[in-house]
């Protein structure tokens, strides 16, 4: 049996040149693998079923974070005995996930971790809404940056990680500020905000260091709460860069392995920059849940 199923985003190139690439790579590495370039949510859990059913436990996700979610999605609905393993090959706008972890934002130099033993416990996300049950595992949120996501979805793909940039010059003057009701854990926020993040990692939208102190292994959330005016949404957009946005008054944080969010009016979610919809949202840390190659 081949080692790895290797799910490669066939929008991350042409079908045919992303698969011949990462055949290429995977090669020099001398690593066992099936390819597959699957369209869409429904075909890559396909692939993953048909994996699992075949004993397999070992999946490389090749494309972005939102290919990454769709390959954790689809692990995610089977029953483990131990945690599946995860590899990464970042191609097309590039993963922030793998930033955490070191790992290089070029497919040929990060398919050198995927030979040997060495994996990394990690949590993984459950949010639940209006939308039913997704899973995620980088970084998700609610408000103005979802729906910066959302905006930046109808922008050209050859803009990159280039259009959340683009695009928060378009939603923040319009986004509405909300009175929100956040329980994390035995805390609890009331109180206007422009956003509410919950990390499981550090790093999204092309490098910004959105929950610094983020640990993918500890069986918590790393929450902000941005108490902001639309006026201060830009200066801390600019901080978030490096991850500086911490020590800013109008930014609360909190820690907790479940949460619970109300706004008024009601505010988009999004994770892993894949817009989910929009409502109140519940989330659960699944501690342990995966491995990931490093």
């Amino acid at each position: 049996m081949n080692d790895w199923l290797v799910i490669a985003n066939p929008y991350a190139g042409r079908r045919k040149e992303i698969e011949q690439r990462t055949r290429r790579v995977l090669d020099a590495q001398r690593i066992d693998a099936q390819i597959v370039a699957p369209y869409g949510e429904a075909e890559v859990r396909e692939c993953v079923d048909e994996a699992v059913a075949a004993g397999r436990d070992r999946v490389v996700a090749v494309g972005g974070d939102g290919t990454i979610n769709l390959v954790v999605g689809a692990l995610m609905q089977h029953q483990w005995e131990q945690p599946p393993t995860l590899g990464v090959l970042p191609a097309g706008s590039g993963s922030d996930f793998v930033r955490t972890f070191g790992i290089s934002q070029r497919l040929e130099e990060a398919a050198r971790h995927l030979n040997g033993a060495e994996v990394y416990r990690s949590d993984v996300g459950l949010l639940r809404g209006r939308w039913g049950e997704r899973h995620f595992i980088n970084v998700g949120d609610a408000g103005v940056l979802a729906a910066l996501v959302k905006r930046a979805e109808r922008l050209p793909r050859w803009l990159g990680r280039a259009r959340y940039h683009v695009a928060l010059p378009l939603v923040y003057p319009r986004f509405p500020e909300a009175e929100i009701r956040l329980v994390a854990g035995r805390r609890t926020y009331e109180g206007p905000a422009m956003l509410v993040v919950f990390g499981n990692a550090q790093f999204f939208g092309g490098g910004w260091n959105i929950a610094p102190r983020a640990t993918v292994s500890d069986g918590l959330f790393d929450m902000q709460v941005f108490k902001a005016s639309k006026r201060d949404v830009p200066r801390l957009w600019l901080r978030a860069k490096n991850g500086d946005h911490l020590k800013d008054r109008k930014v609360q944080r909190f820690s907790a392995d479940r949460f619970t969010l109300e706004t008024s009016p009601e505010w988009p979610v999004e994770a892993d920059g894949e817009f989910f919809g929009s409502g109140p949202v519940e989330g659960e840390i699944l501690a342990g849940a995966i491995n990931i190659k490093i």
